[in-house]
């Protein structure tokens, strides 16, 4: 069984599988950061000077100006502003990951267009080929 497990954690699909959940990960990491300081200063400074951090509503417990102290003080809040990062980084995530199949799908579709080089005959047929060639000779 430890064997078994051995070659199939060798295949390289599960190697492939493992490398790219490790870059998306450290991929998720940039999305998170260029949302968050990047890319919401910037709409929230259009926006008034709103962090979009500190965007809930409280449902129940004290009002709090910041969704931190709302949490240390116990309160029930609905994450407005965290949601909104979540989503635009899922966007940024969704169109990389639209972009990078395209570029995929248009390199494979160069290669299947490329003409495809004869295959080499095989070795025999060859030897085959040069006997005969010797003969007529």
């Amino acid at each position: 069984m430890l064997k078994e497990f051995k070659d199939f954690a060798m295949k390289g699909n599960v190697i492939d599988m493992a490398v790219g959940i490790i870059i998306g990960g450290a991929f998720g990491t940039i999305v998170k950061s260029l949302v968050n300081d990047i890319m919401m200063p910037p709409i929230g400074l259009l926006l008034g000077g709103v962090d979009f951090t500190n965007v809930f509503l409280t449902l129940k417990g004290n009002v709090e100006p910041t969704l931190e102290a709302a949490k240390k003080s116990g309160a029930v809040t609905m994450n407005v502003g965290v949601f909104a990062n979540a989503a635009i980084s899922f966007l940024i995530v969704a169109f990389s990951v639209f972009v990078l199949i395209k570029l995929i799908n248009a390199a494979r579709k160069k290669e299947e267009e490329a003409p495809a080089k004869p295959a080499e005959p095989p070795r025999q047929e060859v030897l085959l080929e040069e006997i005969r060639d010797l003969l007529k000779k």
